[in-house]
């Protein structure tokens, strides 16, 4: 199945990736990065829960667990319920969420470097994980983006927030659990791993 157009649903974890058209930079200062993050906060959180990120200067990934049904259910009680097809329809609540951010920032960068047109490839690009051990190589694979000693210290990045105390948007505790504590957390971003797209 195509990845750009693989179906979201609940209860299941996505790597989201894309990138900017042409492989043209998306983020060209810390505060679009910053921006990127907040719209994330703002419209994703509602829809999914996240574990994982890197924001690098022209893609990005996340790893987000979509939220139940019944959560679902919940924040589209308010729509009608003949609605059945389109952008406010139950199974594309998620995807409309996830557009609402792609689109937003790109506007913002738009008006802010003079540009127009598109910025990040559609649709976007997901993958279904599928199981536990293919998680955490996930996990791995996005934190060492930016290269196999630069993630590190990677500023955007959720690998050093996942090692803070910090307040944060992740699912910082859920992510050491899959790996067991800190310590082998620590371990196995140490071994470059084989990731498969």
């Amino acid at each position: 199945m195509d990845i750009r157009i693989t179906p979201i649903e609940a209860d299941c974890f996505y790597h989201i990736y894309n990138r900017g058209i042409n492989g043209e930079a998306i983020f060209k200062t810390a505060r679009n990065y910053h921006f990127f993050i907040n719209k994330i906060k703002n419209n994703l959180l509602s829809v999914c829960d996240v574990y994982a990120y890197c924001l690098m200067p022209n893609h990005f990934h996340l790893l987000v667990k979509i939220k139940s049904d019944k959560y679902l259910n919940e924040i589209t009680s308010h729509l009608d319920k003949n609605i059945e097809k389109g952008l406010h329809a139950s199974q594309n609540i998620f995807s409309k969420q996830f557009s609402k951010v792609f689109n937003s920032y790109s506007q913002a960068f738009n008006k802010e470097n003079n540009r127009h047109g598109a910025l990040i490839e559609s649709p976007f690009k997901r993958k279904l994980i599928t199981s536990e051990e293919y998680l955490r190589k996930c996990v791995i694979y996005i934190h060492q983006n930016p290269g196999s000693e630069d993630f590190k210290n990677y500023k955007h990045s959720s690998y050093k927030t996942i090692l803070s105390n910090f307040k944060t948007l992740l699912k910082r505790n859920e992510v050491l659990e899959m790996f067991e504590d800190k310590e082998n957390f620590i371990m196995c971003h140490k071994i470059q791993i084989d990731y498969q797209f």
